[in-house]
C-alpha cells in the first residue's frame, strides 16, 4: 500500500511541478512583456509632453526672432515626426532630430537677450529641460526591461515556450548608428 502512495505520489509530482514551471514562465514573461509595453507608453507621455510645450517656445521665440523662420520650420517638421512616428526605431530617430532642433532654438535665442530675460522664455525652458531628463530616464528604464525581457525570452529552456507562445524579441529605443558619430571641431 505504502508502495502505491509513493508511486501515485512520484507521477503527481512528475505532471505537477512541469505544469506549474510552465505557469510560472509563462506568467513572468506576460508580466514582463506588459512592463515593456508600459515603459513605452511612459516614453510617448514624455515625448507628447514635450510636444505640447513646443508650439508654445515657437511662438515665445518668433515675437523676439520673427527673421529666424527656417528654424521655426525644422522644429514644426521634427515636432510632426515625432507624433506621426509609430515603431521604436521611428520615435528614437525622431526624438532625436526634435532634440537637435531645439538645441538649434535655443542657440537661436542666444541672439536675443530680451527674450533671454523672458520669464515665459525662461519657464519654457526650464520645462522643456526637464521634459528632456524625463525622457532620457524613460528611454533607460525602457531599455532596461527590454533588456531582461530579451533575456528571459532567449536563454534555456524558456526559449522554447517563448517561442511556442509568440513572445518575440523587443527593440531598444536607441540612437540610430548614423547620428551617433562624433562631430570633428576644428580650430
Amino acid at each position: 500500500m505504502a508502495g502505491l502512495f509513493c508511486i501515485g505520489l512520484i507521477i503527481v509530482l512528475a505532471v505537477v511541478l512541469p505544469v506549474l514551471f510552465l505557469i510560472g514562465l509563462y506568467n513572468s514573461l506576460i508580466r514582463l512583456r506588459n512592463e515593456v509595453d508600459n515603459s513605452f507608453a511612459q516614453i510617448d507621455v514624455q515625448l507628447k509632453r514635450r510636444n505640447d510645450l513646443i508650439p508654445n517656445l515657437i511662438e515665445t521665440v518668433r515675437g523676439y526672432a520673427q527673421h529666424e523662420k527656417g528654424v521655426f520650420e525644422q522644429v514644426t517638421k521634427a515636432r510632426a515626426a515625432v507624433m506621426s512616428a509609430t515603431t521604436v526605431e521611428a520615435k528614437a530617430k525622431a526624438s532625436n532630430m526634435l532634440s537637435d532642433t531645439l538645441k538649434s532654438l535655443f542657440a537661436v535665442a542666444e541672439n536675443y537677450p530680451q527674450l533671454k530675460a523672458n520669464e515665459n522664455f525662461l519657464q519654457l525652458q526650464e520645462e522643456l529641460s526637464g521634459t528632456e531628463n524625463k525622457i532620457a530616464y524613460s528611454r533607460q528604464h525602457y531599455n532596461d526591461v527590454v533588456m531582461e525581457y530579451n533575456v528571459r525570452t532567449q536563454v534555456f529552456p524558456n526559449n522554447l515556450l517563448a517561442g511556442m507562445l509568440g513572445f518575440k524579441a523587443k527593440e531598444l529605443f536607441a540612437t540610430p548608428e548614423s547620428e551617433r558619430v562624433v562631430p570633428k571641431v576644428k580650430f
